[in-house]
């Protein structure tokens, strides 16, 4: 693993960190590959649960590593896309804990993640337009889907940022924080990991494919994904739990 990436286990949550605090934590290739590592961890040890990704030194990522772009270096692994995860996820839960700024390819990298939490003053944006890029790590994308058109075009074409509190009211954060954002992605985290960890599983993915689906063939769609939860010993021990009125112990089968 690189050192430019910090990997971490904190009750069940694995916890990866871009570790380059001097560059605003600035995206490289052995960073993204890194990054993409550590999803593939996170899916292959059935004690982890979900994972949080943050930056160092408080700030989230600043986007590309310009000095390795001008270099020819582009930030990206092989399947995963920028930081690893902009083009691919892992079957578990990712929430984005962004402090500082979560700028261009930064921006991309958090709304890839399924969750965000940020502190209060946190910014959120996509200057490539700017330098004569284009976000083309999902951004341009993204936003159409995540914001009406207006706005999202509004961010697009003029590059300024948003604060936290303003990505709050449009729905783009799931939550805000006074203290470091990792205390609040924590507190999310242990809600997720407290649940069915099959179930967990099968409603991320139903969640993310979903509107791909014509209405018409959502229960087609769908059955893959359940079609082994309900005879799961999880789901026994859940309805068992409820009955005892005690916590579920879930095996993750």
């Amino acid at each position: 693993m690189s050192e430019e990436v910090l990997v971490a286990v904190r009750d069940g949550v694995l916890e990866v960190t871009i570790n380059r605090p001097e560059a605003r934590n600035a995206m490289t290739k052995s960073a993204a590959e890194a990054i993409a590592a550590a999803m593939d961890r996170l899916d292959a040890e059935s004690d982890l649960r979900c994972a949080i990704l943050t930056g160092a030194g408080g700030t989230f990522c600043s986007g590309m590593d310009l000095k390795g772009f001008l270099q020819g270096e582009l930030p990206v692994d092989s399947r995963g896309g920028f930081g690893g995860l902009t083009t691919w996820t892992p079957k578990k839960p990712v929430i984005a804990a962004v402090d500082g700024f979560a700028l261009a390819g930064g921006m991309e990298l958090a709304f890839a993640c399924d969750l965000i939490v940020a502190h209060a003053e946190a910014k959120f944006g996509i200057p490539e337009i700017k330098r004569g890029l284009v976000a083309a790590g999902g951004g341009a994308v993204q936003l159409p889907r995540l914001l009406p058109r207006p706005l999202a075009m509004e961010l697009a074409l003029t590059g300024d940022p948003i604060g936290a509190r303003r990505a709050l009211e449009l729905g783009l954060v799931n939550r805000i924080t006074e203290g470091p954002a990792i205390e609040g992605a924590r507190e999310l985290a242990g809600a997720i990991a407290a649940n069915g960890p099959l179930a967990v599983v099968a409603t991320k993915g139903i969640v993310r494919d979903s509107w791909l689906w014509p209405v018409e063939e959502i229960n087609q769609h769908q059955n893959p994904y359940i079609a082994h939860i309900f005879t799961s010993e999880d789901a026994k021990e859940g309805a068992r739990a409820f009955a005892e009125k005690r916590k579920p112990v879930w095996k993750g089968r």
